[in-house]
């Protein structure tokens, strides 16, 4: 097998299997959960960076203004979505935080095309108009936003849209992210142990262990992922994306037990079609290129 996928695969598997990871730690407050994920992270990364000796980016880009305050407000947009999606996970509502990352894709085109100019195409402005009515009907029927979901949606669209802006590769920019949120995290877990309110030394082992690898199960898959964009196409690699939100939806009505009502079968089904609308236009125009691509190179017409 393409060691490529095999990387696509462990990344995308890892992030639909993390509702689990979350419900084990169900214990601790979601506050407290992501603190302890925001600074095991920053220790993992700071320990890849130093067995690589990858310190080369780091001076220059302290003295760049525009990347600090880019990544400033990365931190912010990653620390809201964790924390919406822990809180979420552990308070029932796994089937919406799937439905958040099957969105997201449609969030990203749209944002695509307000803050970089790009153009759409029709069938892709169809898989948006039918997602936005699925997003009404789940509105509409349930008389209130799917806020859980958008605020998924949108967090980690504008996250992927300030990461594509950025100057830093994907290691290099998770460990700056996670630099600027690593004290205000650390300096909450003192307090929270001050206060006697902290669930560190309080725990079993277990439960400590699987805080402690919180940061590993946070590096591992982008670091997967990081590696699978560089050697398969992005078109196969966009299919793929779907495999953890489904997962996910999978998780939270069979194993988990969430209520799954025909409206919102009828909701989600919309939001499906949207993808295969979205994503049938994308392998069409992907292939196309190439075969355009191929005839130039062969001299065709």
């Amino acid at each position: 097998m393409n060691k490529g996928l095999v990387y696509a695969l462990g990344a995308y598997l890892t992030w639909g299997l993390l509702p689990i990871y979350w419900k084990l730690l169900h214990v601790v407050t979601p506050l407290e959960i992501v603190s302890h994920r925001i600074v095991w992270s920053f220790v993992v990364v700071l320990a890849i960076l130093a067995y690589r000796r990858q310190w080369q980016w780091l001076k220059p880009t302290l003295h760049d203004r525009k990347t600090l305050l880019t990544f400033v407000l990365i931190s912010i947009l990653i620390t809201v979505n964790w924390g919406v999606y822990i809180w979420a996970v552990n308070a029932g509502f796994v089937v919406e935080t799937s439905l958040g990352y099957f969105i997201n894709p449609l969030i990203n085109v749209v944002l695509g095309v307000f803050f970089l100019r790009e153009r759409l195409r029709l069938w892709q402005w169809v898989a948006v108009g039918v997602a936005f009515i699925g997003v009404l009907y789940l509105t509409l029927t349930y008389g209130t936003l799917p806020w859980v979901a958008l605020t998924l949606a949108f967090s980690f669209g504008f996250y992927g849209l300030l990461k594509k802006t950025a100057s830093l590769n994907a290691l290099e920019g998770f460990s700056l992210e996670t630099a600027f949120i690593f004290g205000p995290a650390l300096l909450y877990l003192a307090y929270l142990q001050l206060i006697g309110a902290g669930s560190w030394g309080q725990l079993d082992l277990t439960t400590e262990l699987l805080l402690i690898f919180s940061g590993v199960i946070t590096a591992g898959p982008l670091l997967m992922f990081a590696a699978a964009a560089r050697r398969i196409p992005l078109s196969l690699l966009g299919l793929l994306q779907y495999l953890a939100p489904t997962m996910q939806f999978l998780l939270g009505v069979f194993v988990y037990g969430e209520p799954f009502s025909r409206s919102r079968l009828v909701g989600f089904s919309l939001i499906w079609l949207a993808l295969i609308i979205y994503s049938t236009e994308r392998v069409i125009e992907y292939r196309r290129h190439r075969i355009v691509g191929l005839e130039a190179l062969s001299g065709g017409p």
